[in-house]
């Protein structure tokens, strides 16, 4: 179990499949809201800011996709989306989205506890690392304050985006494979997924400015891996 009460916000409009994993939520400790729809769920994440949202896709009016893409726009906080979609191309729209997890129904109530464990730890384990500040260029990296700038403006990276940067960044001009990137910044369920590392490289890139033919920062070894490459500081 958790070892303070952690919150969570679970969203649903199947109301047995809300009740259950209320349920299974509670029973690990956690304090939980539920919600039906998008809407309700953003009123209640204004009121208690959770520290752990679960979300269903397929729901009338606001679906998962936009509740997820309306969340990341101003918390960070770990994203489990819990559906009975399980096609690559509609994971890959959720992680788009901003989400940290994917839990396909039927699960079990030890699957979910564990992912809802797992993504949290993964979320306080980069919280909790003062690093100095990384330069490179026009890029700096403020592990403290978790802050990315480019140029002196701040970069809105969702929390994976900014996991695979600080990796490659505590792993400079050093090149890192697919998947130790994928076992490092989710879990090893997800080693062999690259099609997800991909997607998530390539946004990292478009919001770091990036020029697809010769990117300054995060450079692609051709079947070997990724490398960020630290640069001198502009002037």
């Amino acid at each position: 179990m958790p070892s303070k009460k952690v919150s969570a916000l679970v969203v649903d409009d199947d109301v047995r499949m809300l009740r259950m994993m209320q349920r299974i939520l509670e029973l690990e400790g956690y304090h939980v809201r539920t919600a039906s729809n998008g809407e309700a769920a953003l009123e209640i994440f204004d009121e208690d800011n959770p520290d752990l949202i679960l979300l269903d896709i397929m729901m009338p009016g606001m679906d998962g996709y936009a509740l997820c893409q309306n969340i990341r726009e101003f918390s960070e906080a770990p994203i489990i989306m819990v559906t009975a979609k399980d096609k690559n191309d509609e994971k890959v729209e959720g992680f788009n989205k901003g989400a940290d997890d994917y839990v396909t129904k039927p699960f079990s109530a030890n699957e979910l506890a564990a992912r809802a464990k797992a993504v949290l730890r993964r979320a306080k384990l980069w919280e909790e690392r003062p690093e100095p500040t990384f330069y490179s260029d026009n890029l700096t990296i403020d592990f403290a304050r978790r802050r990315v700038t480019l140029g002196g403006q701040e970069v809105n990276l969702t929390a994976t985006e900014y996991r695979i940067l600080s990796y490659l960044a505590h792993n400079v001009d050093r090149i890192v494979t697919p998947n130790q990137i994928l076992e490092r910044v989710w879990n090893r369920e997800y080693i062999g997924e690259t099609h997800l590392l991909r997607v998530n490289i390539a946004r990292l890139r478009q919001k770091l400015k990036e020029d697809p033919k010769s990117p300054r920062h995060i450079l692609t070894r051709s079947g070997i891996g990724y490398m960020l490459q630290q640069n001198p500081v502009l002037p």
